[in-house]
């Protein structure tokens, strides 16, 4: 990883190297499988990074067995810390798009359009955050694959702050490095312990925009109803056939139509149809249900109940049901008696020349989770925009910027130098 120079000092791979050199690995997770990891392919990056943090020096280097690449960085001699930190990232790529054969180039934003490649087109019409971003370089799809800076972008920049923190020498706490597997299709701790852990804080690095830190998010539930009618010749169905498919629209219908993703946005939450199937026979929807708010979240909830007991009272009970599991919760709750971790990440932006904002997650993350389960984890920025699509970029400057805001934060926690 490390190459003396002449001049005796250390050269440090950047963060666009390293992120390059992950990206070119496919690891899209995969959310029909039971498997844990959902997909083998994960393992191959997650074997490099075990290795490389091996070679960078890092103790208790192992993987758990759904292909978690967990490391430890000692804390300095002598140094006192404020509790011990870990820095979390994934591996996987949402399995939304093509994360095969991912073709990254440079491009300088000048606010025109930018041809990607197969009819593809990156436009600040379409996508107006790019304003932002103009006068940049940005690493950009040949529009056939998504990029991969969620969340490979995060554990570029994790992994080149530790490799520029040895390098630097300076004082710092102990440091849990922690990269999971299958975070985009909900399962990204599994396999993790918050007591094995022994974390008293964390961050995970999985955020869009620079600059934004995230401590909010959705609470969450998966429903799958079916629907279960009854199916004859269609010459003598009068006052016989119930036609699930057609019930399992109707039972649809009930639910509040402005209550959907494409009419919500900020703190609204949604009941959103995922996909449906069935015939006459028999019938499935699948929603998922968000709210940051936890009273209308159980009202979204309850809503979904109803609409099935209604359309047990039109057609007779037993002909639709419902199987409604919460999935995460809100974390701001656990996270606001820890303010000083939000405070932390203030001041690294700053520090870093980043002007720092804060946004409600219109979704969720492994820190939600793992803040659920005993360890505060607020969200950090990667750099990237567009996450889960063709059109996704990042910056060339965030990727240099993020590992310094990492660093700032390392520091942070040393009481004593």
């Amino acid at each position: 990883m490390e190459k003396q120079l002449e001049n005796g000092g250390i050269f440090i791979m950047t963060c666009k190297e390293r992120f390059l050199k992950y990206i070119a690995v496919s690891t899209a997770s995969d959310e029909d499988s039971t498997e844990s990891p959902s997909t083998t392919r994960q393992l191959e990056l997650s074997r490099r990074l075990a290795e490389e943090m091996l070679s960078l020096g890092l103790k208790n280097v192992h993987m758990d067995s759904c292909g978690n690449a967990i490391g430890t960085l000692p804390a300095t001699e002598g140094v006192k810390a404020a509790g011990t930190l870990a820095l979390i990232a994934h591996v996987d790529t949402s399995p939304a798009a093509s994360g095969e054969g991912v073709n990254a180039r440079e491009v300088l934003y000048t606010g025109e359009d930018i041809e990607l490649g197969h009819g593809v087109i990156l436009s600040e019409k379409q996508f107006p955050a790019m304003k932002d971003v103009r006068g940049q370089v940005l690493l950009v799809t040949d529009g056939s694959t998504l990029l991969g800076a969620d969340d490979k972008a995060g554990v570029a920049e994790i992994m080149t702050a530790v490799e520029k923190l040895i390098a630097s020498g300076a004082p710092h706490g102990e440091l849990r490095i922690v990269f999971t597997t299958d975070e985009e299709v909900g399962r990204g701790t599994e396999g993790l312990d918050v007591k094995e852990l022994a974390c008293d804080w964390g961050y995970t690095v999985d955020g869009g925009e620079l600059g934004v830190y995230e401590y909010e998010n959705f609470n969450a539930a998966a429903a799958l109803v079916r629907v279960h009618g009854v199916g004859i010749h269609p010459g003598s169905a009068k006052n016989i056939m119930k036609n699930a498919a057609t019930i399992a629209m109707e039972l649809h219908s009930l639910l509040p139509a402005d209550q959907v993703p494409e009419k919500t946005e900020g703190y609204e939450g949604f009941i959103h149809l995922t996909d449906m199937s069935g015939d006459v026979v028999e019938a499935e929807l699948h929603y998922i249900i968000r709210d940051h708010d936890r009273t209308l979240f159980e009202e979204k909830k309850a809503c979904l109940r109803a609409a099935v007991e209604e359309i047990n009272r039109r057609y007779g009970e037993g002909t639709a049901e419902a199987d409604i599991s919460d999935t995460y919760y809100n974390m701001r709750e656990k996270i606001e008696p820890h303010r000083h971790l939000l405070d932390r990440a203030e001041a690294a932006y700053r520090a870093c020349g980043v002007a720092p904002r804060t946004e409600a997650i219109r979704g969720g993350t492994d820190g939600a989770v793992l803040t659920w389960m005993g360890l505060p984890c607020p969200n950090l920025s990667t750099g990237g925009y567009n996450y889960h699509g063709v059109h996704e970029f990042i910056p060339v400057d965030s990727l240099a910027v993020m590992p310094d805001v990492l660093l700032e934060i390392i520091g942070s926690f040393v009481e004593n130098v």
